[in-house]
Order: structure tokens, then sequence, then C-alpha cells
């Protein structure tokens, strides 16, 4: 069975949903925060060209998911599933972002777990690729059970720190 990129998932607390054309204006409300990128790499974020970029190659990926939050139904940031390995039985989930409203608590993690269920179906583990210096991301994958197993050049050039979880791990 091939993976599905862009599923629609729901909890208790976020909807996710394929990421279409009709969401720039409520992301963007969202990533124009400037304090989201502050340990992010790519800070131009929160411009607008710097996100209209990120928005269009988010489009690109056909793994680009929306995430909405299910009290108040507005769109409260993305993530992305990416970089499918059906040899390896491995996928990608990065490129997340939620408005500061929404952090600290409960929501990333909800999140991550459905996006976690999601995948387990068709892999056998899960990739995170952080930047060293975004200390806020690490913490946040490692309280979702990711376990930090070396550094590589992501996609950009960048040298990220990888994180992983086995699906033999998830739920423990």
């Amino acid at each position: 069975m091939p993976f599905d990129c862009q599923p629609v998932l729901k909890g208790d607390l976020v909807e996710l949903r394929p990421l279409c054309c009709e969401d720039y204006d409520e992301l963007f409300a969202v990533a124009a925060d400037p304090l989201i990128w502050e340990q992010h790499p790519d800070k131009k974020r929160c411009d607008e060209a710097g996100f209209r970029a990120f928005f269009e190659g988010s489009l690109e990926s056909g793994g680009a998911l929306i995430v909405i939050d299910t009290n108040t139904e507005r769109v409260i940031g993305s993530s992305r599933f990416h970089g499918y390995d059906e040899e390896r039985s491995e996928v990608e989930i990065g490129w997340t972002f939620l408005a500061r409203s929404h952090w600290g608590g409960t929501y990333n993690g909800e999140m991550k777990r459905l996006m976690l269920q999601h995948a387990f179906r068709f892999v056998d583990y899960v990739v995170f690729l952080v930047g060293p210096e975004n200390v806020r991301s690490q913490r946040a994958v490692e309280k979702i059970g990711g376990v930090r197993t070396g550094s590589r050049f992501d996609g950009s050039g960048r040298d990220s720190y990888v994180y992983r979880i086995a699906a033999s791990d998830f739920g423990r």
C-alpha cells in the first residue's frame, strides 16, 4: 500500500488536512510572529517573501498539512510528511510550526501522535531533522519519544540533528 502523504487526521484538539492555496492568509497570520522562528535557521519565514517561498515549497512537497484547532476552527500551524523511503521503511516529519498560543501544552503532542499513528501504518521508522540551535524543537521531539541518533546535512545544506522513533517503541 503506498504511503498517503496528505491524510485527514482528527483528534480532540487538532485536525490536520492537506494544505491548499486558500490557506495562505490564515497560515501567514500565524507565521508572521518572529518569535516562532527565533531558533530556526530560516528566520525570514515571518516576512511575506520568506513565508511565500516556504508556502510554495509546502504545496509543491505534496506532504504538507494545515493544523486546525478543533475548538475554535482556526488555523494554528502546519507540518509535513517528507522523504518517504519504502526500502528503508521510513518517512520524515518536519517543517512544523504552531502559533505561540498553542505552545507548551498538548497540541504538538496530539498533532505528532496523530501523524505518527498514521505513518506507522506504512513504515517502521519516523525521522525528524532539527537544527542544532533549535533547542525548543529538540525538546519537543524528545518529549514525544524521539531519540537523537546522529547528525547530517538536510536538503538545504545545513547541519541537522537526526531524531528517530521506531514503530516498535511508539506509545511505550
